[in-house]
């Protein structure tokens, strides 16, 4: 998510200029909302690391599959989702709601793009409720109050957080954040996440390449130190693993093998 900010009341300001890991993610996911600068950083990228782009659509199939279990089989029909990104298809709120029509979904980012793009993100069943918020990662006790507008706190919520922690160096302060996040939810939530891992050298050596590119970097962690981000809460099976190894769909075709970890755990 960008640092950057706008003046109230004035229109997001987009920068053009530097490359934007959720306008990359998005091409990278065969969108159209990013710029040349984008195209050419997340080209860059695959050149050096070409298992990325299965690993962005993995981690979407992954989050698809995780709101459907939290949805269906857990019953939870309340979703925050921080560091959501460009809209794109099957975005939270559209899952969630496909199989919960009154399910409520927050979403929680800071890039100006998306939030120029966050009408797309309001859309939602007459039954349910969509809320986008404009708040950095950092600021948890700013999230929880303009989330506490559409979410009720004394009901189960389903954290999602999907490739944003790698934008946090400092191990402790990640950490805290997400125990945060969490110490405002009832028992019965369930923590969502994944984020990309240092298990690939190729991948280690195209991270260093983009963030020596003025970007806002982006910081690999070992499956061990994802692992800590659980610490308290019940893993479900099959664990912290490969993000396309969660529950995969059926299908007659192999599994691709990649790089992003994710887990869901529950709070007991």
């Amino acid at each position: 998510m960008a640092d950057e900010k706008s003046e109230p009341g004035a229109p997001p300001k987009i920068d053009t200029t530097v490359p934007h890991s959720a306008r990359i993610w998005n091409y990278w996911l065969g969108g159209k909302d990013n710029y040349p600068v984008d195209v050419e950083a997340g080209d860059e990228f695959a050149k050096t690391f070409p298992g990325i782009v299965d690993a962005a659509r993995g981690s979407r199939y992954f989050l698809a599959r995780a709101v459907r279990h939290l949805a269906g089989e857990v019953g939870v029909r309340q979703f925050l989702d921080v560091g959501t990104g460009l809209p794109t298809v099957d975005n939270t709120h559209e899952i969630a709601q496909s199989v919960a029509p009154d399910a409520r979904v927050v979403y929680v980012d800071n890039d100006p793009l998306v939030l120029a793009h966050a009408q797309a993100l309001l859309t939602s069943t007459p039954e349910g409720a969509t809320d986008y918020i404009d708040a950095d990662v950092r600021e948890p006790d700013a999230i929880l109050e303009a989330a506490s507008r559409t979410l009720d706190f004394g009901r189960p919520v389903g954290l999602m957080m999907l490739g944003i922690m790698g934008h946090i160096p400092d191990g402790e302060l990640a950490g805290s954040l997400v125990r945060r996040l969490l110490e405002a939810l009832p028992p019965g939530s369930h923590l969502t996440l994944s984020d990309g891992t240092d298990v690939s050298a190729a991948r280690q050596a195209a991270h260093e390449e983009y963030n020596s590119s003025g970007a806002v970097p982006y910081h690999l962690r070992s499956p061990e130190q994802l692992g800590r981000f659980f610490d308290g809460l019940e893993l479900l099976e099959p664990g912290l693993v490969p993000v396309t190894q969660w529950r995969p769909d059926h299908t007659p075709f192999p599994v691709t093998p990649v790089t992003t970890y994710g887990g869901v755990g529950r709070k007991t």
